[in-house]
């Protein structure tokens, strides 16, 4: 999918309203639960970053947005650098430097199990020995035939495949929460600050709701 089909699609599926839903939702994410895994002193580059939900609200000394949308751009704040490009020519933009790479809700968008080989490959060579990805997707153990009920969804994965990959590749795998977020924001997951708050300190709650893994992942501080 071409950055001119990627720009229509979003503008259909996040229409202004939604957008200010998603927004009040990732707010209250990166301050009580991402924000934890991610010093004020790193450098986070975000992954399809899309209209910048995450990286807006994250705190660091630098923040890199990744994506093929050049719409992006316009949603990011002004302290966020942006790069257009595929996932797949990370390694062309970003060499060694990123303390965190975050990847929300973009491997399933991915073709096929061999542009995902090629995406981790470049995720290791953007990151710094010792830094982390954080993965956050929707985990088909959980979804089955919902997982496809989005056009654009290509390549099924669970929170176990992904673990699998990830090792093979020689990355550490430091966290593996099987059930995170609901499907959707637009779903379960109440958007009352206080409420969403509330759903993230209660992890009982996500094995009832949650049907996305997130995983942490660290490169190693050295080549074996």
């Amino acid at each position: 999918m071409n950055s001119k089909d990627l720009s229509k699609l979003y503008e259909m599926r996040f229409i202004e309203s939604k957008r200010e839903r998603k927004n009040q939702i990732w707010n209250i994410l990166c301050k009580d639960f991402f924000q934890k895994f991610i010093r004020t002193s790193d450098v986070v580059v975000d992954v399809a970053c899309g209209y910048g939900e995450f990286l807006n609200h994250i705190l660091a000394s630098k923040k890199i947005g990744i994506d093929l949308n050049l719409d992006s751009k316009k949603y990011l704040n002004s302290d966020i650098i942006f790069c257009q490009c595929e996932a797949t020519q990370l390694g062309n933009f970003i060499t060694a430097e990123a303390d965190i790479i975050f990847i929300s809700n973009f491997l399933e968008h991915l073709p096929d199990k061999k542009t995902l080989n090629i995406f981790l490959d470049e995720i290791m060579k953007g990151l710094k020995p010792g830094g982390r990805v954080l993965i956050l997707g929707p985990n088909l153990r959980y979804l089955a035939g919902q997982y496809w009920d989005f056009y654009d969804h290509h390549l099924g994965l669970t929170h176990l495949s992904l673990s699998e990959v990830l090792i093979f590749k020689g990355f550490k795998i430091e966290l593996c929460q099987s059930r995170f977020l609901p499907y959707t924001v637009y779903g379960a997951l109440p958007t009352h600050p206080l409420l969403v708050w509330l759903y993230l300190k209660v992890p009982l709650a996500w094995k009832i709701l949650g049907k996305q893994f997130f995983l942490v992942a660290q490169k190693p501080l050295r080549a074996d």
